[in-house]
C-alpha cells in the first residue's frame, strides 16, 4: 500500500513538475504571433468566396464545425457563433470585400486566445489562390505553449484549407508559409 501511495505522489508531482515546466516556457514565449499559408484552387474566387462568406452553411464542407448561429448586427457588423471542436467561439466580420477579402476577429473574451483571420482570394492561372493569416494572440501561457510547440500555429489554417479544397474535390497538394 504504501508504494501505491508513493509512487502515486512521484506520478502526481511529475505532471505538476511537466506543468510548471510548460507554463515556465510559455510564459517567455511572446503573447502575438502571425501565421499564414496558401492553396491554389481551380475555381473562381466569386465561387470560392461565396462558399466562405455563407458563415451558416459551414457545417456542410468543415469538419470542425457542427454548428453555425447567425447573431444579427449589432454595431453593424455580422456577428456569428461556430460550435465544434474546439468549442463555441463568436465572431465579428470585421472586412467584408466581395470576392477578394474577409477578415473575421473573435470577440469572445474568455477563451486564453484572440485574433483575426484574413482570406485574401487572389485570381491567378486561371483559378485562385487562398491565402489565410492568423493575427493572433495567446494568454494562457500553457496553451500558448502547446500552440507553438505541440500543435503549431498553422494547424487550424491548414484544416481550414483541407476542408475547403476537398469541397471543391481538389487536394491542397502543399501549403506556402507567406
Amino acid at each position: 500500500m504504501k508504494l501505491l501511495i508513493v509512487s502515486g505522489a512521484a506520478l502526481v508531482g511529475g505532471v505538476l513538475l511537466l506543468l510548471a515546466i510548460a507554463a515556465l516556457i510559455g510564459s517567455r514565449l511572446p503573447v502575438g504571433h502571425v501565421a499564414s499559408r496558401s492553396i491554389f484552387l481551380h475555381r473562381s474566387n466569386t465561387e470560392i468566396y461565396g462558399l466562405l462568406r455563407d458563415f451558416g452553411a459551414s457545417p456542410s464542407w468543415r469538419a470542425d464545425v457542427t454548428r453555425v448561429d447567425l447573431l444579427g448586427q449589432p454595431a453593424g457588423k455580422l456577428n456569428f457563433r461556430e460550435h465544434g471542436k474546439q468549442g463555441d467561439i463568436t465572431y465579428e466580420l470585421a472586412e467584408d470585400v466581395p470576392g477578394q477579402r474577409i477578415v473575421t476577429r473573435i470577440i469572445d473574451q474568455n477563451l486564453g486566445y484572440s485574433g483575426s483571420w484574413t482570406t485574401e482570394l487572389t485570381p491567378e492561372n486561371g483559378g485562385t489562390k487562398v491565402t489565410v493569416t492568423e493575427n493572433g494572440e495567446v494568454t494562457n501561457v500553457l496553451f500558448r505553449f502547446m500552440s507553438r510547440y505541440i500543435f503549431g500555429h498553422t494547424a487550424t489554417i491548414e484544416g481550414y484549407l483541407q476542408s475547403l479544397a476537398a469541397h471543391f474535390g481538389e487536394s491542397p497538394a502543399q501549403y506556402s508559409e507567406r
